[in-house]
C-alpha cells in the first residue's frame, strides 16, 4: 500500500468545516446583540448548517473513496462529526431563539457568545496546525481556559437568572439557551481534545 499516495484533500475540508463553524459562532453572536435581526439571522445560521453537514458529507464520501487517507479513517470520522456537532448546536440555539422570540439583549448571552466566537477562532487555527503538534497544544490548552471562562459566566448567569422574583416564562427561556451555548463551549473543547489527540499520533 505505501505506493499508494494519500489522498491530501481531507485538510482542506476541515478547514472549510472550521470556517463554517467561526462564521456560524458570528452570526449566532450578532443574533443575541441584534435581536431586531432574529428571523434573518437564524436563516443565515441555517445556510451555515447546511454548508457543514454537506461538507461532513463529503468528508465521509472521500473516506470510502480513499484508499490512503492521511489519517486514521476512525479520526477522520470523529473529527468531523466534533465540528459538526457544534455548527448544529448552534443552530439548534438560533432556531430556539426564534421559537421564544427572544426581543432583548442579555449580556450573558453575549459574553457566552464571545467566549464561543474566540473557541472558533482558536479551533481554526489549530486545524490549519493539524501537523505541528506543539501549535495544536496551545490551540487545545487555550480552548481549555475560554471553556473555563464559559462556566464562569454561565454559572453566574443562571444565579442572575433565578435572582428575587423571576418571570417563571423568561427564566425557562433564558435558562435554555444558557444551556445550549454552555454546552457549545464543551463541544468545542472536545473539538480541541481529538485535534491534539490526532496532531500527536501523526507527529
Amino acid at each position: 500500500m505505501r505506493f499508494l499516495p494519500k489522498d491530501e484533500g481531507f485538510f482542506g475540508l476541515f478547514d472549510q468545516l472550521s470556517a463554517r463553524l467561526r462564521t456560524s459562532a458570528v452570526l449566532l453572536r450578532e443574533l443575541f446583540q441584534e435581536p431586531s435581526r432574529l428571523d434573518d439571522l437564524t436563516k443565515k445560521i441555517k445556510a451555515e448548517e447546511h454548508a457543514a453537514d454537506a461538507l461532513t458529507y463529503e468528508i465521509m464520501q472521500r473516506i470510502d473513496r480513499s484508499f490512503v487517507t492521511p489519517l486514521d479513517r476512525e479520526d477522520i470520522h470523529l473529527l468531523a462529526n466534533r465540528l459538526d456537532n457544534v455548527v448544529d448546536l448552534m443552530d439548534g440555539t438560533a432556531r430556539r431563539a426564534l421559537m421564544f422570540r427572544i426581543s432583548e439583549r442579555r449580556e450573558p448571552a453575549i459574553a457566552l457568545m464571545n467566549v464561543l466566537v474566540e473557541c472558533s477562532e482558536v479551533i481554526a487555527q489549530g486545524t490549519k496546525d493539524i501537523r505541528t503538534p506543539t501549535a495544536v497544544h496551545k490551540s487545545a490548552r487555550k480552548v481549555k481556559e475560554l471553556e473555563e471562562k464559559a462556566d464562569a459566566i454561565y454559572s453566574q448567569a443562571i444565579a442572575d437568572l433565578f435572582a428575587g422574583k423571576p418571570d417563571a416564562l423568561e427564566v425557562i427561556k433564558w435558562k435554555e439557551i444558557y444551556d445550549n451555548l454552555e454546552h457549545a463551549v464543551d463541544e468545542c473543547e472536545d473539538v480541541a481534545n481529538v485535534l491534539e489527540s490526532i496532531s500527536l499520533k501523526n507527529s
